[in-house]
């Protein structure tokens, strides 16, 4: 399909395109293209439900790992542990922990250190989900569930 003009792409399918007054050097990895009727949301911040994976050693507020969203590679710092939650129930388990540590799932407040775009698990669920890499190892996983509009 190289080269060759198609009328649909299918899943699996690597499809290049161009937009009239867009250069190529315009545009990086990470960024997110949009129809004008509903553009992408770039965030200030977000709260997202994680689970710690492996981490060395625990997960606290201040930390600033790297997020892995969409194509996107971005260090965001955790602002809040807001409630540790019970996976399978969705009980809080407790409120505010001092930190979290493997097998802990959570719902957390993210700060981005840049502009980022990224949706909510209920409106467009593979644009919220993120794996959070440390040290070359992914250290968590995780969605987002709400967010905070950055003002442009």
């Amino acid at each position: 399909m190289h080269h060759e003009q198609l009328t649909e792409a299918l899943p699996g399918d690597n499809v290049g395109f161009n937009v009239r007054g867009i250069n190529k050097k315009d545009i990086a990895r990470g960024d997110v293209l949009g129809h004008e009727s509903s553009p992408p949301t770039v965030v200030s911040e977000f709260t997202a439900q994680i689970v710690v994976l492996n981490h060395p050693t625990v997960l606290t507020v201040g930390y600033t790992p790297v997020f892995h969203i969409h194509t996107s590679q971005i260090a965001c710092q955790f602002i809040e542990l807001v409630k540790q939650i019970n996976p399978t129930t969705g009980e809080t388990i407790k409120e505010h922990p001092d930190m979290l540590k493997n097998g802990d799932t959570a719902i957390v407040k993210i700060r981005p250190t840049k502009p980022m775009v990224i949706e909510k698990q209920k409106e467009i669920p593979h644009m919220s989900r993120f794996a959070i890499r440390d040290a070359g190892t992914t250290v968590a996983a995780g969605m987002c569930i709400d967010y905070v509009k950055k003002a442009l």
